[in-house]
């Protein structure tokens, strides 16, 4: 049954995917979503997710490096590549080396739950401070963010659900 499922939940066994599976298969899994996460968050604009991750570094991460962008990337594509990218670019200026980070999240999450929004800037300031996706770097994202994993699992979840053609579930109020 599994076999179904995109490979976003590959690497989870098969006693937490065939749950997904099932609801996938009866149209059901966007519903159980929307009941465990009821409405979106209100950070739209570019500028109101600057700030929201900096108030998250400044509050787990201060002597984290500062991130020189951050915004929402409409050229991800969440549902095929990345959630988010964490970028580190290394000048020469003069006689110093000059490193600059830049967050950008897929497009696709302007319009999503706060937590999986909270989630995935966890994932991305993490990178600040550790490059690797180890222990340390998986004990800093839960430092963030308790539920890290439960989250990152309903997440995939939702991207299954958008790969088999659902609909997005917390779409924009005009």
């Amino acid at each position: 049954m599994t076999s179904t499922l995109p490979p976003y939940l590959a690497a989870y066994p098969a006693n937490l995917t065939e749950p997904v599976a099932r609801l996938l298969a009866q149209g059901r899994l966007g519903e159980a979503l929307r009941r465990k996460y009821p409405a979106a968050h209100a950070i739209r604009t570019d500028r109101a997710l600057h700030d929201y991750v900096q108030a998250l570094r400044a509050e787990y991460l201060r002597n984290a490096p500062q991130p020189s962008k951050i915004l929402f990337d409409g050229k991800l594509q969440s549902v095929g590549r990345a959630l988010g990218t964490h970028t580190r670019i290394a000048r020469v200026q003069g006689g110093k080396l000059k490193t600059k980070h830049e967050i950008r999240i897929a497009a696709v999450f302007r319009e999503a739950p706060p937590e999986f929004l909270r989630m995935i800037v966890a994932h991305e300031l993490a990178h600040l401070k550790e490059s690797e996706h180890d222990k340390a770097f998986y004990q800093l994202c839960r430092h963030i963010e308790a539920d890290y994993h439960q989250l990152e699992f309903d997440l995939r979840a939702y991207l299954c659900h958008l790969a088999a053609g659902g609909p997005p579930l917390w779409p924009a109020t005009p």
